[in-house]
């Protein structure tokens, strides 16, 4: 059992590299793709937010995010609540991109999950979810005990 978190840990590390290759093959980089899927999916954030998000220092992402606005993947625009903060949002001249790395995630997904049924992978869903779960209501036990 104490090798488990290892190998999901390896099989998560093999799926990033296995994406990042295909994904270089279009230009684009680890961190650029983590940034381009995550705004896809929630467009708006505030640079803070998303380098919470993506486990990254605020200023490591303010370079990506100036790399991506140069190539006019990517826009600040101002926060209206905030003065000193930005919003993020992908451009329209991103939506092609984002589509062909979407459709290399559909391939890396065949790969990775051939030989695996509906119900194997309904199943590794749901207890992966388990785990996310107990681990959050885990470190919620543990800031209560410290307060």
């Amino acid at each position: 059992m104490e090798t488990l978190p290892f190998e999901i840990g390896e099989t998560a590390h093999s799926l990033r590299r296995s994406f990042d290759r295909r994904a270089a093959t279009l230009g684009v980089t680890r961190a650029q793709w983590k940034v381009l899927f995550r705004l896809s999916r929630t467009p708006g954030l505030r640079q803070v937010e998303l380098a919470d998000m993506l486990d990254v220092e605020p200023i490591t992402l303010s370079r990506i995010i100036d790399r991506l606005a140069d190539a006019g993947l990517v826009s600040r625009e101002p926060d209206p609540a905030d003065r000193r903060a930005w919003r993020l949002q992908l451009t329209d001249k991103a939506q092609p991109l984002i589509a062909k790395l979407r459709k290399l995630a559909e391939g890396l997904v065949d790969d990775a999950f051939d030989g695996l049924s509906k119900d194997d992978l309904e199943a590794l869903r749901e207890k992966l979810a388990l785990i996310r779960e107990n681990l959050a209501a885990a470190g919620d036990c543990r800031k209560a005990a410290n307060q």
